[in-house]
């Protein structure tokens, strides 16, 4: 006998997958925050959610900087030097400082790669967390506003997606 999921339970783990991803490095809010809009998760509680499981790890990523920094810089030498999308960051940050990488970089590096780079080229740890704070909550709120009323206009509100389907026990 196959016992039945809750909907409460469907939608608690809904949001759990999308604080997870939204943790994980290189899969940033801005990325999982529309998925989880376009699946039938509340726009508002995507966007918290989202937003809450980026920044938790950029704070920890930065409050244990220097073992991420060795174990980046061991990365480092089996790789035979900075990659390309670290030079860029470093171009950033020498033209514009923390607020200039820490807006721009999540696009480019992603905000847990962005904030490491923020500190290791000379900004401070406050100023590090609270611009990458700020970018992570700016692309997020942009990219859900996008996608919210995208999916208005598109008409698909009313279509039954792949999440709510699960979400409501289809």
């Amino acid at each position: 006998m196959k016992k039945e999921v809750q909907p409460m339970t469907r939608m608690f783990m809904a949001y759990l997958i999308l604080f997870i991803l939204a943790a994980v490095p290189m899969t940033e809010a801005y990325i999982v925050i529309p998925v989880g809009i376009f699946g039938g998760l509340n726009p508002l509680a995507a966007l918290t959610v989202g937003v809450t499981g980026n920044v938790l790890t950029v704070l920890l990523l930065i409050v244990f900087m220097d073992r991420f920094r060795n174990w980046m810089e061991n990365r480092r030498k089996k790789r035979d030097g900075p990659g390309k999308r670290n030079e860029r960051a470093g171009r950033l940050f020498r033209k514009y400082g923390v607020p200039g990488l820490a807006l721009l970089g999540p696009l480019i590096v992603g905000s847990h790669l962005t904030a490491f780079l923020a500190v290791s080229l000379g900004g401070t740890r406050r100023a590090a967390f609270l611009w990458v704070t700020a970018s992570i909550i700016i692309w997020s709120v942009l990219t859900a506003v996008l996608v919210y009323f995208g999916v208005d206009f598109m008409g698909a509100g009313d279509k039954k997606t792949f999440l709510r389907k699960y979400l409501e026990g289809a």
